[in-house]
């Protein structure tokens, strides 16, 4: 059979092993669809990331591991000079006594000003250490207060609120005060000073009277207390526990606050910050809704 003869040829062709092959015509539609399911399933490797990848910087993950080593590393270059120095100056045959009209000398001199720099630098290099920033335990009590005349959709969203924050930054207490009521406390709070393991509440005529709550919402802005316990206005906020490190003043419009207390010195990072404003805009939005409602 002709070659060009099987391509027409619609049916089954016998050959001596008896096994049947079909053998179809090729048209469009055939070509059209298996080039439509080629581009719909791809291979596992024309899907993979193709993209820029991360480059690891091996010379600062080896500082960072050695970092007592390189610390003191100055003063080993600064005293193998020194004493190469002396002992080319001793097996030289030149005089003890430095004159400034030789050249070996004047170079000599130049040499050991460099090393004794160096053995300076490694001992400053020793003495200023970085303060290493550790999470802490807050010193409290658990505390879960909600608004129950709120209705349920407001306070799902508050919850929300509270489980993304706590879950994705360091987030440990949360406290939202919107139209002079406490409408959320919950995360860890001070503990009562009658010992009976029952939380602080707060006390929202010397919050709105505080300095830290007026500067906040006249300014319309978001303030963020890195190290809280370098404010003097720590003392308006009584009811967060005392070792709390960070704090972020979230202002909710023009009628509330959100209070957002941190386990970590400069735990909160700038897409936190971002993100706790567009949380706020959020809050503001439903509260405003249900509060009038309520």
């Amino acid at each position: 059979m002709e070659a060009g003869t099987a391509f027409r040829v619609v049916g089954v062709v016998t050959v001596n092993t008896h096994i049947p092959i079909p053998i179809f015509k090729k048209s469009k539609t055939t070509a059209f669809q298996s080039r439509f399911f080629t581009c719909s399933s791809p291979s596992p490797s024309s899907t993979s990331y193709r993209g820029p990848k991360p480059k690891r910087d091996f010379l600062a993950d080896w500082v960072s591991q050695n970092d007592d080593v390189v610390r003191t590393l100055p003063i080993y270059v600064g005293s193998a000079s020194l004493f190469a120095v002396l002992f080319n100056r001793a097996i030289s045959g030149i005089a003890p006594v430095a004159d400034a009209g030789s050249s070996q000398s004047r170079a000599d001199l130049l040499t050991l000003g460099l090393a004794v720099t160096n053995i300076l630098a490694g001992l400053v290099w020793l003495s200023i250490r970085p303060k290493s920033i550790a999470v802490v335990n807050p010193q409290g009590v658990q505390c879960r207060r909600l608004c129950t005349a709120l209705p349920h959709v407001a306070l799902t969203e508050l919850l929300w609120v509270w489980e993304s924050l706590s879950d994705i930054t360091c987030c440990r207490s949360l406290v939202i005060v919107y139209e002079s009521s406490c409408v959320l406390q919950i995360g860890f709070a001070a503990e009562s000073s009658s010992g009976d393991g029952e939380a602080v509440s707060v006390d929202i005529n010397k919050l709105i009277q505080g300095s830290v709550y007026q500067g906040v919402m006249k300014s319309g802005a978001q303030s963020y207390l890195a190290n809280l316990s370098l404010y003097p206005g720590k003392s308006e906020l009584s009811f967060l526990p005392s070792n709390t490190q960070a704090v972020i003043l979230q202002p909710l419009g023009d009628k509330g606050i959100a209070i957002i207390g941190g386990d970590t010195i400069r735990g909160f990072t700038t897409s936190d910050q971002a993100w706790i404003t567009f949380i706020g805009d959020k809050l503001d939005s439903t509260l405003a809704k249900h509060c009038n409602k309520s």
